[in-house]
Order: C-alpha cells, then structure tokens, then sequence
C-alpha cells in the first residue's frame, strides 16, 4: 500500500475542498492517505510518502499563498528529487500562470508530475471534483 500527504493551503474552502477529493480518490485507490495543512507539514516529513499531492490557490499577481504555503513548498523543494507529486489549486482571475510557474520549479528540483495539474476557477463543481479525486488515484499509483 503507497503512502500519500495531500498537504494544501486554503483560505476560502476552495482549495480545502479539493483537498479532500484528492485524499478519497488516492484511498479509493487503497492508499494510505494523511492529509496536512501547510503549516502542519514540513520537509523532514517528505520521506514518510510514497508520494505528495500540494494544493495551493493563486494569490495576487498569480502566486502560491506566501505566508505559510511558499515557504513550506521551498523548504521541501530540495526533498522532491525523484519523489512522486501532483498538483492542484482553486483560482478567481488570471490564466493559470502560478500552475504552470509551481510545475517548472518541481521540473526544476527533479520531482516526478504523476499527471496533469488539476485547476479549479473558485468552487470545484462536479467535473473539477472528479478531476481531484482522479489526482489523487495517480498519486496513490
């Protein structure tokens, strides 16, 4: 059984709600799931996963959350070298443009994109839900 962390930021229950998709979809698929809220989850816990899908919405000019999420997602960046991740995130403006910044700095540090990035504008509706949990079936393997 594959170890999965779906490690999110969620600020209006966008991204929250995602999350949880992602964890059923990857417990569906028989892993074992432990989902963390940024602040709860740090670099040294990198290794315990078989895998980790990272949630995180755009902020201001299309950024990831910088309080809590970027420097927890900066301090993993040298931990993800080989290691099996997903991506997704809720947006309200903009193109999309932190998506594709957050997947070049993982292809940079040598993780390993499982699938394609999952986006959401604002609340997931069924389709964005049935993409999550797809997510976190390919991050569970």
């Amino acid at each position: 059984m594959s170890k999965v962390a779906v490690v999110f930021w969620s600020g209006t229950g966008n991204t929250e709600a995602m999350a949880n998709a992602v964890a059923e979809g990857a417990k569906e698929k028989g892993a074992e799931v432990s989902v963390f809220f940024a602040s709860d989850f740090s670099a040294d816990m990198a290794g315990q996963y078989d895998a980790i899908a990272f949630g995180c919405p755009a902020m201001g000019a299309e950024v990831l959350e910088e309080a809590e999420f970027e420097p927890m997602f900066t301090s993993c960046e040298p931990k993800l070298g080989g290691k099996n991740i997903a991506l997704f995130g809720s947006y309200g403006w903009g193109t999309g443009e932190w998506m594709r910044a957050w997947e070049d700095r993982c292809a940079d540090c040598g993780a390993n994109l499982v699938c394609d990035s999952v986006i959401c504008n604002e609340m997931p509706n069924d389709d964005g839900i049935a993409a999550c949990r797809a997510l976190g079936a390919a991050a569970a393997g």
